[in-house]
């Protein structure tokens, strides 16, 4: 990330194992752990973006398990949209903190999944959702 967001990419470990690897997410020790609301998946298809939603208080912290995801994240106080890439070529964490607006595109040819590890449970009332074409995408 650089420096005028505040969110968090933190490279992730991968265990080789031959029965199968073990992928680390997260820590209660980790930098950007604000909390254990739920822990919830989602799919974007090839080439679909979801999005713009804004989180009022909630911190995600997102993994992408399966595929690979374009997160693209907007300050609209500076007008500024970056992006950034995760999956396999790229295991990591994004930890995106209340208040940034966030799209995201599934970039995988197959399933692309994404696991949020959030700060609080779902709660319809803490989001703001605006039409894709609100936002460029970065």
């Amino acid at each position: 990330m650089d420096a005028l967001t505040p969110c968090t990419l933190t490279p992730l470990a991968r265990i080789a194992h031959p029965k199968g690897d073990v992928y680390h997410a997260m820590k209660a020790t980790d930098p950007g752990f604000a909390g254990f609301g739920e822990l919830y998946f989602t799919t974007v298809h090839p080439g679909v973006t979801k999005g713009w939603k804004r989180h009022t208080r909630m911190t995600m912290n997102l993994v992408v398990v399966a595929g690979g995801v374009t997160f693209h994240l907007h300050d609209a106080g500076i007008g500024r949209t970056t992006s950034h890439t995760l999956g396999d070529a790229n295991y990591g964490r994004l930890t995106v903190p209340p208040g940034w607006w966030m799209a995201f595109t599934g970039t995988g040819d197959g399933t692309n999944l994404v696991c949020n590890m959030a700060s609080i449970p779902h709660d319809p009332a803490e989001a703001v959702n605006v039409d894709l074409a609100t936002y460029p995408l970065a």
